[in-house]
């Protein structure tokens, strides 16, 4: 009888590797789907979920494969329950959808800096008043023209003569 060498046991110790880490993975992969599908057994009408393409929506019916989702009100749209990534909590899902936090102070952040700078409001100026940005009517430069003692432009391009 012939003894197993060391050079035979080496040469089977990487197939043995190989089979111990699928093992592990495919044992940690049916964790994460059975994980997966307990989640999506907690889907109940109200709840709010994640797509796993990163709607948010409320859920409006759960059937067998399929999940009647309602994105906002009155648009409701049909999702397999795989496409389901998360389900959410109500304050969880509440934060993110419509801004509520709860822990967050009530302070409210202004548009402007110009209450941070202290500077009162009789600096600036008024919203009615219009701003002069250089720009002229006709009139304003056939005014200007009349007191300079040049004739005022006939509204064309210099260089232009009358067609007649």
């Amino acid at each position: 009888m012939r003894r197993n060498s060391p050079v035979d046991i080496l040469t089977l110790l990487p197939f043995i590797v190989l089979i111990g880490a699928m093992f592990l993975m495919t044992r940690s992969a049916k964790k994460k789907q059975q994980a997966a599908a307990n989640m999506r057994d907690q889907m109940q009408p109200g709840t709010g979920v994640r797509t796993i393409g990163g709607l948010y929506a409320t859920v409006k019916e759960v059937n067998d494969d399929t999940v009647l989702l309602e994105a906002a009100p009155g648009v409701h749209l049909v999702f397999a329950k795989n496409a389901i990534g998360a389900v959410l909590s109500d304050e969880e899902y509440n934060r993110i959808v419509h801004g509520d936090d709860p822990s967050a102070d009530t302070e409210i952040v202004p548009d402007d800096a110009s209450s941070l700078t202290g500077a009162d409001d009789a600096d600036a100026p008024a919203d009615d008043a219009k701003l002069d940005l250089g720009k002229k009517t006709e009139k304003a430069e056939g005014d200007e023209a009349e007191k300079d003692g040049v004739e005022p432009k006939n509204g064309k391009a210099d260089g232009e003569a009358d067609a007649k």
